[in-house]
């Protein structure tokens, strides 16, 4: 559900970097005053396997699409819904820069349902309300899959939303949302399994993580051991193995857009769409997370599968950097200021 930034109007793109950066600023704050320091490093971990379980499209039988994880609602239930959010800003910032994944303009309308639905709206009115204080595997499950299904539910009418303000006439609203919301709520399904699953370990590993506030729930740290050395080896897996079996089959967003216009992309009519996927283009060094071609050639299958690999573990590298050191310096800045 990574929008491109043909299907974003420059105003619409820059309101939506705007409250978007203000969720951050807002986030920011309140990590500094309330995260547990010894989570830090989870921050980075998780961010980093967000970003290679989003490189595993998997096939909606029957359909002819995918889709993949989202990550935020994982995000929130470990790291509470402020980190989550920098966390999930940290994955969608590092996929747009480097690997020419969503675009520049619409970064901020990504962050926005990719973040802000699953870890404030999902995470408080779906999740916490079924599991409160009575944690089992039932209520994890259930609140799980649930919370997943609706965040992206919002992530999916918010495309249709920002779409619709920018003009992109296209995509009419109604029919649109017709093929969004149905083809998004298959792969919130199995969003919430995975979410489930994790979760659910991390629950038998560590009780305390998820009981209370998971801001400041107190957090052992031989017990954080085992729980970071999995998600650890989960991502160098994921990335740099499962991810040469990711379906080829356009995505939920792409679907759509096909569905209803012919087109699974479309072209951008405004002079800073061309500027910003040329910027794009120099900075991104392993576009759609693979090397550059060289040419015209189709790049033969073991050196696409290098290539895949080599995204899925240096992508991975960056944005568990990027993550614990945002972290850390919060929680140090906090630190060396307070009386």
């Amino acid at each position: 559900m990574h929008m491109a930034d043909a299907l974003i109007s420059p105003a619409v793109g820059g309101t939506m970097w705007a409250v978007s950066a203000a969720g951050i600023a807002y986030c920011s704050r309140k990590v500094k005053e309330d995260l547990d320091e010894r989570r830090v490093p989870l921050m980075g971990v998780l961010g980093a396997f967000v970003f290679a379980a989003q490189m595993i499209n998997f096939t909606i039988p029957a359909t002819g699409s995918s889709g993949h994880l989202g990550g935020g609602m994982l995000l929130a239930i470990l790291l509470g819904p402020h980190a989550a959010f920098l966390v999930i800003s940290s994955v969608l910032v590092v996929q747009a820069l480097f690997f020419a994944d969503g675009g520049l303009l619409a970064l901020g309308c990504n962050i926005f349902n990719l973040g802000f639905f699953p870890a404030f709206i999902a995470y408080p009115l779906v999740y916490r309300k079924i599991v409160k204080g009575e944690i089992s595997r039932g209520r994890l499950a259930l609140g799980a899959t649930l919370a997943a299904v609706v965040g992206l539910q919002l992530g999916a009418f918010g495309v249709v939303l920002e779409t619709l303000a920018s003009g992109i006439t296209e995509l009419p609203f109604t029919t649109f949302m017709a093929f969004m919301q149905p083809i998004h709520l298959a792969i919130g399904l199995v969003e919430g399994m995975v979410t489930t699953a994790v979760v659910t370990f991390v629950w038998k590993v560590n009780p305390q993580m998820l009981s209370g506030s998971p801001m400041t729930a107190p957090t052992g740290r031989i017990a954080m051991k085992p729980i970071v050395a999995v998600l650890l080896a989960a991502t160098l897996i994921t990335g740099g193995l499962v991810s040469w079996y990711a379906s080829e089959n356009p995505d939920g967003l792409e679907w759509s857009m096909a569905k209803v216009s012919g087109k699974e992309e479309l072209e951008g009519n405004h002079g800073i769409h061309s500027l910003l996927a040329s910027i794009q283009e120099r900075v991104a060094f392993l576009p759609d997370y693979s090397f550059r071609s060289q040419g015209t050639a189709v790049p033969q299958d073991r050196d696409a599968r290098i290539g895949t690999s080599v995204s899925g573990i240096v992508g991975g590298a960056i944005v568990l950097c990027l993550a614990f050191l945002v972290g850390l310096a919060l929680k140090r800045f906090t630190s060396k200021t307070s009386p």
